[in-house]
């Protein structure tokens, strides 16, 4: 009688070791936080040589570095999903934007810490600073187009866009450590919450008819 052959070991094509391994950190990520995260464990989950992920990653900052770039990718992503799905007014894209910022925000928490744990510091990380620029510029270019069509203040497109980044992340980034709430509990679900603060951003950078000077 042959002897049966003995199965196959999971084979990956190019490419698809990385993304296995980057899918794999970010579970750990979610169920065991980052002090469980190494290149072993990584490749473990993975079912491959311990030797493997270091075809891809140096250490573990490459590979956090990684999920960081995808989490960005992912970020702007839901980012132009708003704006070709807003309302006719450029204010409506820029407040569409903010919720889908604070929606990615609760959904990829993992990804988001890692986005912004100081990783973006490290000037090596080239394609994960590509990956922010592109979110980042997503709403540069909403900042300067509502400026031309003349229903954003004047000012520093750049500047703007950082302030309404970072009212957003703030909100996030409370929800998700659990401190936004009021002295009588929940002040509303995230999507109310994100539905507030983009409103507020909107009016807050609105441009205002100017009032005629007193004689």
């Amino acid at each position: 009688m042959p002897r049966s052959k003995p199965a196959p070991k999971r084979a990956y094509h190019h490419g698809d070791l990385r993304a296995a391994l980057v899918a794999a950190a970010v579970q750990i990520l979610e169920k065991d936080g980052e002090a469980a995260l190494t290149l072993r464990e990584v490749a473990r989950r993975v079912g491959v040589s311990a030797a493997a992920p270091y075809h891809h990653f140096a250490d573990k900052h490459a590979i956090l570095a990684a999920v960081g770039e995808e989490g960005f990718s992912h970020l702007a992503d839901a980012m132009e999903e708003a704006q070709a799905t807003s309302g006719p007014k450029t204010r409506d894209t820029l407040r569409a934007m903010g919720v889908a910022y604070v929606r990615f925000a609760v959904r990829h928490p993992s990804h988001f810490r890692v986005m912004f744990s100081g990783i973006l510091a490290v000037k090596e990380c080239g394609p994960l600073h590509v990956a922010a620029q592109r979110a980042f510029g997503l709403l540069l270019n909403a900042v300067t187009s509502a400026q031309a069509a003349g229903v954003l203040i004047e000012g520093n497109p750049a500047r703007l866009a950082l302030y309404s980044w970072s009212m957003v992340h703030g909100l996030a980034m409370l929800y998700l450590n659990g401190v936004a709430e009021g002295p009588a509990g929940p002040l509303g679900s995230i999507d109310e919450l994100a539905d507030g603060a983009a409103e507020a951003i909107s009016r807050g950078l609105e441009k205002r008819p100017s009032r005629p000077s007193r004689a």
